[in-house]
Parts: structure tokens; C-alpha cells; sequence
């Protein structure tokens, strides 16, 4: 056999093998992975900017491997859908407020018992620390991973139309909007006024069409809501504190490499301390800009409000809901409630 046509024999034999050997090379491309994020929070509020800016930071760390997809304000159905839509799978992570959450995991809504918390340390020293970490324990019961940091949405406060709450009394019988939450419900229960459980998507409108008269919300979901519009007084009355937690459908998590997972919840964690910045800065400032918008403030002291639920067995009822070892952990922070 000729030099040449050996050569042209070899080469025609090795063609398909290099064919065989670079197949898997274009197979091996980099995949790439979709997230939907979903919030009730209106467009534009701290909770929304903290995870619109954890896609951008994810995007770039993961070279475009991994896009979250953000969607804000209920575009995806309302509080409580979202909730079925991430244990599903539909979506694959939420942030909800602790109030949603807590129709699933009761736990979760221990943080937002009447009272409570005095100041941020007591928050932060509770949500970053063994209370936290029994509410994530929990939410881990559903099926759910959730990120060991959780979001500000602030201390709460009333806000109404026809007349501000100075006292106790003032209560008596207001039609106010709360969360669909037994424990919201059952705080303005004990303080005899009449609450109503509307999710966040509806509130704007029973406000204007006066389903309802008051209600209660941290002044960064008072602002960017745009409740000022339909809203006269804020009562300053701090009764409760709320965060929102970033859950993930445990099995669409697990499906990321682990390298990818990591950049996940690392950015999903920067973004949530962020996030905590940017609400104690428009803590500082919003009383002005709302006042500006036509709201008038009024100081209250709630020491009779307090009383009160002592009194109606509020917090005795809420201790045995919540078991003997979650309230042990609350009182850590909070102080003697029983």
C-alpha cells in the first residue's frame, strides 16, 4: 500500500472519531438555569430592590448561568396563591411577608406578637439568633428552604380615614384591615376593634371603597402602596414587628449544582442585609415625606393596649399555640409576656 493512500485510510478511519470526541464537548456547554422570585410587595419597595439587585449580582457571579426572574407586586396572584405556587414548584422562590407565611408554618408568625419586640436589637438579636433558627426549622417542615437572614418590613403601625387612634378606646369597633393571619385577626380582636382579613393586592381598593376604615402596615408599605392616598392619620403604635422570608421550593434548589446553589444564597443574603439598611434609612425620612403627602402623625401610648391583651388572654393563648419551647425563645427577647 502507498504512503498516500495509507494516510488518506488512517484519515478517513479517524474522522468519526473525532467526530465522537468533540460531540460530547458541545453537550457539555454550560447549562443554564431559570428562577422565578415572586413578592407582594408594590414595585419599587425595599423588598423588590434588594432582589432585583441579587439577579443582577447572581447573573454576574454565575456568568449568566443562573437568572432570577423578580416578579413584584402580585403579578403572579395574590399573597396566599403565591404560598401553593412555591410548595408546587410554579415558582421556585418567594419572598413573603411572616404573616402569609405563618398560614402555613404557625411558627413563623411568632415574631409578629403584639408588642413584643421593644427596638431592632431585640429583632435582630432574635431573628439572627435561636429564634430564627427554630422558625427556619420549622418552615423546613413544608418542604421549604428558607435563607437565614430574613428582610425588615418594619414595625407596624394604624393608619385610618375618619379619625386617628390616640387610646384604647378609639379602637373600639374601627373596621381595620389585617393580614390573613389568626394572629392579626386576633390581636385587633382582643383590642375590641372589628378586623377584617384582606390580602395586600385588594387593600388599596377596600380602603377606597371603605370595606374597610383603617388599617396597619410598616410606613415603607404605607408609602410605596400609596395608601396616603386613601389614608388620613398614623398612629404611631409600633404594636407589632414583620419581616419577609425568602423561601425556596427545597427540590428546584437542590436541582443547582452546588457551586451555583452557593452563589444563589450568597447573594440572596447580601441582598436582604441590604435591604435592612435601606429600611432604617427610609425610617429616618418617611414621616416627613408622608406628612407631606397629607397624613398626620399622632404619638400613642400603648401601655393600656398591652394591658388589654393581657386581659383578654391574648398572650396566654398565643403561648399554648405556639408551644412552650418557641415561647421560651420569644420571651428571651421580648421579655416576660405571660
Amino acid at each position: 500500500m502507498s504512503q498516500n493512500r495509507r494516510t488518506l485510510i488512517n484519515a478517513a478511519m479517524a474522522a468519526p472519531l473525532v467526530a465522537a470526541i468533540g460531540a460530547p464537548t458541545r453537550l457539555l456547554a454550560a447549562s443554564t438555569y431559570t428562577l422565578k422570585l415572586a413578592t407582594d410587595a408594590p414595585a419599587g419597595h425595599p423588598v423588590n430592590n434588594a432582589m432585583n439587585a441579587a439577579a443582577q449580582g447572581i447573573k454576574s457571579a454565575s456568568n449568566g448561568q443562573v437568572i432570577l426572574q423578580v416578579f413584584s407586586n402580585n403579578q403572579l396572584g395574590s399573597s396566599t396563591d403565591l404560598i401553593g405556587q412555591v410548595r408546587a414548584g410554579a415558582i421556585q422562590l418567594l419572598s413573603t411577608p411572616t404573616s402569609v407565611l405563618s398560614a402555613l408554618v404557625p411558627a413563623a408568625g411568632i415574631c409578629g406578637v403584639g408588642f413584643a419586640f421593644h427596638d431592632y436589637d431585640s429583632v435582630w438579636n432574635a431573628m439572627d439568633g435561636d429564634l430564627g433558627a427554630y422558625i427556619r426549622a420549622q418552615i423546613a417542615k413544608s418542604d421549604l428552604y428558607a435563607i437565614d437572614r430574613i428582610q425588615d418590613n418594619g414595625f407596624r403601625q394604624i393608619t385610618t380615614s375618619t379619625k386617628p387612634i390616640k387610646a384604647l378606646s378609639d379602637l373600639q369597633g374601627l373596621k381595620i384591615r389585617v393580614p390573613v393571619s389568626p394572629l392579626w385577626t386576633s390581636l385587633f380582636a382582643a383590642l375590641q376593634a372589628a378586623p377584617t382579613s384582606i390580602n395586600f393586592s385588594e387593600l388599596y381598593s377596600a380602603l377606597q371603597a371603605r370595606v374597610v376604615d383603617g388599617q396597619e402596615n410598616a410606613l415603607p408599605i404605607i408609602n410605596s402602596g400609596r395608601l396616603y392616598e386613601v389614608q388620613k392619620f398614623v398612629s404611631v403604635t409600633n404594636h407589632m414587628w414583620d419581616g419577609y422570608w425568602v423561601v425556596a421550593n427545597t427540590t428546584a434548589l437542590n436541582t443547582l449544582p452546588a457551586n451555583l446553589r452557593a452563589i444563589v444564597e450568597q447573594h440572596l443574603r447580601a441582598a436582604i442585609m441590604n435591604q435592612r439598611a435601606e429600611i432604617a434609612t427610609l425610617n429616618r425620612s418617611l414621616q416627613a415625606k408622608l406628612q407631606s403627602d397629607g397624613m398626620a402623625f399622632n404619638a400613642v401610648d400603648t401601655s393600656t393596649f398591652r394591658a388589654a391583651l393581657s386581659k383578654a388572654g391574648f398572650y396566654a393563648n398565643w403561648k399554648s399555640r405556639f408551644g412552650d419551647e418557641a415561647w421560651a425563645l420569644l420571651e428571651r427577647y421580648s421579655g416576660k409576656l405571660v
